[in-house]
């Protein structure tokens, strides 16, 4: 569980039921390609589309930089397919800052991120 409180950069974000389409790493950097939840607080919520269960907002990146070290505690190679046909990678269950660094644990595996900075989330585009 994510005490999303800790993470003003994530309100109105559920990352839970968000889905992770790719992870990059890069020197300094660690990035989280997402089609992220939007809550009723985003303002780019919007009503679900048919079909859906939530609002969604897609080409969203959570970002970490000034990556020092990364420690990979558990990759996974599982893909999941949804009703149409789409790939992901699950979902990030948690986020959990550690002293001079953010544990994050989910489907695709488990990584510790050691950086001084906070996660940044940027939006590409709304769905």
């Amino acid at each position: 569980m994510i005490d999303y409180a800790q993470f003003p950069e994530l309100t109105g974000v559920y990352l839970e039921d968000s889905y992770v389409l790719a992870i990059t790493e890069r020197p300094g950097a660690l990035t989280f390609a997402l089609e992220a939840v939007l809550t009723p607080e985003h303002p780019y919520h919007h009503p679900p589309r048919p079909g859906e269960q939530y609002c969604y907002a897609r080409a969203t990146l959570l970002t970490f930089t000034d990556v020092t070290g990364l420690e990979w505690i558990r990759r996974s190679p599982r893909r999941y397919v949804d009703a149409a046909g789409q790939e992901d990678l699950g979902n990030i269950d948690s986020l959990t800052p550690e002293r001079g660094a953010y544990h994050l644990d989910g489907d695709w595996g488990e990584v510790r991120v050691f950086t001084g900075r906070r996660p940044r989330l940027e939006y590409a585009s709304p769905r």
